[in-house]
Order: C-alpha cells, then sequence, then structure tokens
C-alpha cells in the first residue's frame, strides 16, 4: 500500500559536522573518536583513547582549519543544500516540507535537532544522510543517534530513511557536469587521469560486512560512464587515512605519485563529499596539489563537490518524495537492496 501524500513533512538532513570556532575542535575530535562506530572499544577505554586522540590531533587539526578560516564551512554548506531542496520541495504545492539538519559531531547535534522537528510537528519525517554511499560508520551511526534523540524528546512521527543513493542519476550527472570543463581544460597538458578519490575505511571494516567501498565503485565506475569519453584513464581510490590499521586502497596519495612517474595530468574528484569541507578545501586542494607538483604531475585539478549543482538537490528531491509515497521504513534509490548477498552491513539485509 502506498501511503497518502502528508501535509507537513521534516526532512532531516544527516551529515558529518565541524568546528564552528577555533575552541571547538578539540571537543569536535573527542566527539568523533568516542563513536562506538569509529572505535569499538568498550566504553571506559573508547573515553580515554577519545580523550588522548583529541589532545593528541588538535594542535594539526587547529593548523589545517586556520587554512580555511579557523572552522569548518561545512555547516553553512548543508545549510545552503537544504534551503535549495525546500525550494524545489516546495515548488509544486504538495504539502509544506522544511529541512532540519542534524550533525553527528557537532551542533546541531540531533537532540537539538529532534526537539526542532518536533516543535514543527510533522505528519512524516524523512531522514536523509548527505552521504551517497551507505557505511556503518556515516550513515548507520547517525541514524542511531537519531533514533536515540527522537525517543529523548519524545518525537513519535510516522518516519522514513533513504539509506543510500551511490548511483542516483541527478548525483551522476551533477558529478560529470563538474567534471567535463576541468577535463578539459587538463586535456591541453596530456590525457588526463581522472582519480574519484573517496574518504578511506580500515580493511577490517570492510571485511564485517560493509557495504562503502563496493558502493564507492559503483559511483565511480556510473560518472565515469555518464561522461561518456572514449578511453578514460580512471580509477577509485581513497583519502584521510588515519591510525596504524590497514586502509582500503588503491589511496589516493599513492595514485597521485604514479601520475607523476606517468607523467600525466590528473583530476581528482571527490565522490564521497557532498560539501566542502577539510578534506576536499585542505586535504585535496592543499596538500595533495603540493604532493602533485612535488611528484612531476604535469596539471593538477580539484573537482568541486556537487553542493548545490541542480540536478544534484533535484536528485535529493526525487529521493524525498520517493520516501514520501513508499510503505517501506527504508529505502534505496530504488526502494530495495542495492548490496550483493553477503554484505551483513547492508542496511536493507532485513527490510
Amino acid at each position: 500500500m502506498t501511503m497518502l501524500t502528508p501535509k507537513r513533512t521534516a526532512v532531516v538532513l544527516f551529515n558529518l559536522g565541524g568546528p564552528d570556532e577555533p575552541d571547538a575542535i578539540r571537543p569536535f575530535l573527542f566527539n568523533l573518536f568516542y563513536d562506538p562506530s569509529i572505535i569499538g572499544a568498550p566504553t571506559p577505554i573508547r573515553f580515554l583513547l577519545a580523550n588522548f586522540i583529541a589532545r593528541r590531533r588538535e594542535k594539526p587539526a587547529r593548523e589545517i582549519y586556520g587554512l580555511i578560516g579557523g572552522k569548518s564551512p561545512l555547516l553553512e554548506n548543508t545549510q545552503a543544500q537544504a534551503a535549495a531542496l525546500d525550494a524545489v520541495l516546495n515548488a509544486d504545492g504538495q504539502g509544506e516540507v522544511r529541512s532540519f539538519i542534524a550533525m553527528r559531531y557537532w551542533h546541531p547535534m540531533s537532540t537539538e535537532t529532534a526537539a526542532a522537528v518536533k516543535e514543527f510537528a510533522p505528519d512524516l519525517v524523512v531522514l536523509l544522510p548527505l552521504y551517497p554511499q551507505w557505511s556503518t560508520t556515516t550513515s548507520a551511526s547517525s541514524l542511531r543517534v537519531w533514533r536515540e534523540a527522537a525517543e529523548t524528546v519524545g518525537l513519535k512521527a510516522e518516519t522514513r530513511v533513504v539509506c543510500c543513493y551511490p548511483t542516483e542519476p541527478g548525483f551522476v550527472a551533477a558529478s560529470a557536469n563538474l567534471i567535463r570543463p576541468a577535463y578539459e581544460e587538463a586535456s591541453k597538458h596530456g590525457a588526463p587521469r581522472v582519480l574519484f578519490s573517496a574518504h578511506g575505511l580500515p580493511k577490517r571494516v570492510v571485511a564485517a560486512g560493509d557495504p562503502y567501498q563496493q558502493q564507492c565503485e559503483r559511483t565511480a565506475q556510473a560518472i565515469a560512464s555518464a561522461l561518456d569519453i572514449p578511453g578514460l584513464d580512471w580509477v577509485n581510490c581513497y583519502q584521510s587515512r588515519v591510525g596504524p590499521l590497514e586502509w582500503i586502497g588503491p589511496s589516493t596519495d599513492a595514485e597521485i605519485r604514479r601520475a607523476g612517474q606517468d607523467k600525466v595530468p590528473i583530476l581528482i574528484v571527490p565522490i564521497a563529499f557532498v560539501s566542502e569541507h577539510s578534506e576536499t578545501l585542505v586535504e585535496i586542494e592543499i596538500e595533495y596539489r603540493h604532493l602533485a607538483q612535488h611528484e612531476g604531475v604535469p596539471h593538477f585539478a580539484r573537482v568541486p563537490t556537487v553542493g548545490t549543482e541542480p540536478a544534484f538537490i533535484g536528485g535529493l528531491a526525487r529521493l524525498v518524495r520517493q520516501s514520501m509515497e513508499c510503505d517501506r521504513f527504508m529505502c534505496s534509490q530504488t526502494k530495495g537492496r542495492l548490496c550483493p548477498t553477503g554484505f551483513s552491513g547492508c542496511p536493507q539485509r532485513a527490510n
């Protein structure tokens, strides 16, 4: 049975969050590493580890955020996406829709957002992670905390979840549209190589059944196909490695070194980030650009995140509308399961 279009819908956009001032950097880091989805140790040990890591990483993190104004731009970027999404969803007059933002590791966090949603008194809540690819460390973590927050504030509205959309046509089209002019410019320096870069994960997380890497590979393949460039040279790679564990690969920095050896221009395309933040504005734009110059890469370009590109926002709107009309609690871009059998971390495994 398909549900009727609700009169009032709250769309909750999940994102990572980021420090909004230098003094917020240490507590932000603590919140990040205290997440049991990031460090799976028992609570007392995880608390000590999170404190230790936050203290140790505060100074380099301050230096990183200092390069982009002392804070993360993620909230402002997400607010712009929320406003753009509301404009599309409210244009057809099918009930009132209002987007809210729930950050995982800094404000506005789930409890304060859940209270605001309760005050809005929606008929339906649609939870929409701004992570196109599902991971137990991102979307699943945000969903777990949201459930706790909703229970805490007494929010009882009917709820739908958009779990993942790694090849959603609007997302893919927006990415391809941003790549084409950068590719044309890079072509003046040789045959470009496109590096589809995503935030990495420890191998043991993927080995435990997390579908993130498989979905990132699907995203890269879909965008490469949409570009429709004969003989396109591309690779899916991973960045932002921290800690001593072995991570999935190939690593983005290793691919930059290989491009230097091959003397080919490169474009780095963020495929798991949909908003600009430190991983794009510092790690890619500054650190990887410097590495490319050092390794003799003839041309380097960072392709922007999809942000408020109309095709991407239109894709998000379609996902929300699909959830509003769906009788399933959790829907992927195709409503059903996207992950092959065997991925125990697939959100649709018991749907």
